[in-house]
Formats: structure tokens, sequence, C-alpha cells
């Protein structure tokens, strides 16, 4: 479990260290929100917050009704 503050900044380093590594490629859909705060024991805000982060970097987009995606 994460110990800081900023939970939502490990959250971004580590799934864009998946991308970079090609552990999740261009056109990948992310998990739910509801996986993510399982898999990384925070909560849905800090997941909200990594994802707009990621977003606003061009890194995923979200697709309505659909999911959010590797770009």
């Amino acid at each position: 479990m994460m110990s800081t503050m900023y939970k939502y900044l490990e959250i971004v380093e580590e799934l864009t260290l998946d991308i970079k590594e090609g552990k999740l490629k261009s056109g990948d859909k992310l998990p739910s929100m509801a996986q993510l705060r399982e898999e990384f024991e925070v909560s849905y805000g800090s997941i909200r917050s990594a994802l707009l982060i990621m977003k606003t970097q061009g890194l995923l987009e979200g697709r309505h009704g659909v999911g959010v995606f590797v770009k």
C-alpha cells in the first residue's frame, strides 16, 4: 500500500512506466476505476486524479460510456 499523501502521482508513474515498457499498448483499454482502486488500494478520487493527469499529458483518452484507453 502506498504511504504518501500524493498516491495519485505514484499511480501516474506506475501506469506511465507500463506504457513505456510496452505492458500497456496504444489502443489497450485500462481496467475499470473499481479495479484500479482495488489494485492500488486507493480512493476513487486518487484514480480520477491520476487518469486526468494522464489524459492531460496525452497518454490516455476517455471514450464516453466505453472506458479509458491508451493513446
